[in-house]
């Protein structure tokens, strides 16, 4: 049995993480508006003794030039927080971490907010901090344009002090806040946090962004292909730590997995075709898009390569991953988007239980993550499968947890309780 054992989120998205789940056969279509879809899937990952359920969120319709099936497979969908509430009820340990951004929200209602939740959840809520890097919802919070790259992460770090320090119960004294994008008068009207303040989540992987997680997170979510990439992210980041008086245990960073797996390695190849084939060119090329921040890709042949893209003020670490990924495996637009449609630039893995776990294994003992948010291609039948197939291999391995140890999302992810 290993001392240190992996932290496993279960992230949450309708039907499935695959871009077209919702073709699949199995797929539960309207999955986004049905909360007894969304019980089962979180009975299933507290079953599985998950730590988290993750659910990622966008003010607005996702990928404004994907044809209308798909966009609006991926854009209908509860406020998760909403949703967040509601499951804190029908579960007891797995915690909850939902996506707030620092673009379109302010500082003392979101802290409001999470603070409810890890009240009404007994100290399992976790905020996903994120920018919001989408001019789709910018244009609906009456913004101009979205602001610069630089911009939105020195309001972010402004607004993550503000909003520890009302979780902290700074704002008791009577000073309040008063900075460059905020003022805060009064402390919030709710006793401390059941496990001393809700967990920070973390994805942006730019400079900046590595930065704001050194200085503000508890828990990072982040995109690698190759083990390489992720060492190489990891060391990073636990490196930035020390800047900002912490020690390297204080993060627990958890790249993102897109997992296909079945009792065969043949089975989970022919499950993993099954949805590639459902992927039409033009959506795979319009998702690609999006993430590339770039309107007119279908302008360039789609069997040649990717062109020279200009600097976005967008996800610029996931433009850069995916140009990488062009670059290095030689990848025509097609063959990129098609790829990149399956999990959108996270880690891919096909094989059977013992393959997958030698995998995570490799990378988690290898120093390249503590843990992983786990993507189902889609849903429910992914998650299941990963459940009954997966975690008991890792589990036979000493791991992963065979019970919860704790109450609160903290004691799940070994991380201390803040002073």
């Amino acid at each position: 049995m290993t001392a240190r054992q992996m932290k496993l989120g279960a992230f949450l998205w309708a039907t499935g993480h695959h871009i077209a789940a919702w073709r699949h056969p199995k797929a539960h279509v309207t999955a986004g508006v049905d909360i007894d879809h969304y019980i089962q899937l979180a009975r299933t990952a507290e079953a599985a003794k998950f730590d988290m359920l993750f659910c990622e969120d966008a003010a607005g319709v996702r990928e404004a030039n994907v044809n209308i099936a798909s966009q609006t497979s991926r854009s209908i969908g509860f406020e998760p927080i909403s949703l967040l509430a509601a499951l804190a009820v029908q579960t007891s340990h797995i915690g909850l971490v939902s996506t707030a951004s620092t673009s379109y929200n302010e500082p003392y209602g979101l802290a409001r907010t999470f603070l409810s939740l890890d009240h009404l959840s007994g100290g399992r809520a976790g905020w996903n901090l994120v920018t919001s890097a989408s001019h789709i919802e910018a244009a609906n919070f009456g913004a101009t344009g979205l602001r610069p790259h630089a911009d939105r992460y020195e309001r972010a770090r402004e607004f993550a002090e503000v909003v520890t320090g009302l979780w902290h119960g700074n704002g008791a004294s009577g000073s309040g806040h008063n900075g460059q994008s905020f003022s805060v008068r009064d402390p919030l009207d709710l006793p401390r946090s059941p496990q001393g303040a809700p967990v920070i989540v973390q994805a942006g992987a730019s400079d900046v962004g590595r930065d704001l997680a050194a200085r503000t997170a508890d828990v990072v979510f982040t995109a690698a292909q190759t083990f390489e990439e992720a060492k190489a992210f990891y060391d990073d980041l636990k490196g930035r730590l020390a800047a900002y008086g912490r020690e390297p245990d204080d993060i627990k960073i958890m790249p993102g997995v897109a997992p296909i797996v079945a009792e065969t390695e043949a089975e989970a190849r022919a499950k993993h075709e099954e949805l590639q084939e459902l992927i039409p060119d033009d959506v795979g090329v319009a998702l690609l898009s999006s993430y590339l921040s770039i309107s007119d890709l279908w302008r360039y042949p789609i069997d040649g390569p990717l062109p020279e893209l200009p600097a976005s003020e967008g996800m610029q670490s996931r433009q850069a991953l995916v140009i990488e990924q062009s670059r290095r495996d030689n990848l025509s637009i097609r063959q990129l988007a098609r790829h990149f449609a399956g999990a959108r630039g996270h880690w891919r893995v096909v094989g059977t239980p013992a393959q997958i776990a030698d995998e995570l294994e490799a990378r988690f003992e290898g120093g390249a993550a503590d843990g992983f948010n786990v993507m189902p291609s889609y849903f429910p039948g992914e998650l299941d499968a990963f459940a009954a197939l997966v975690v008991p291999e890792l589990q036979r391995r000493g791991l992963f947890r065979k019970d919860y140890e704790g109450r609160t999302l903290r004691d799940h992810l070994g991380l201390k309780r803040p002073i």
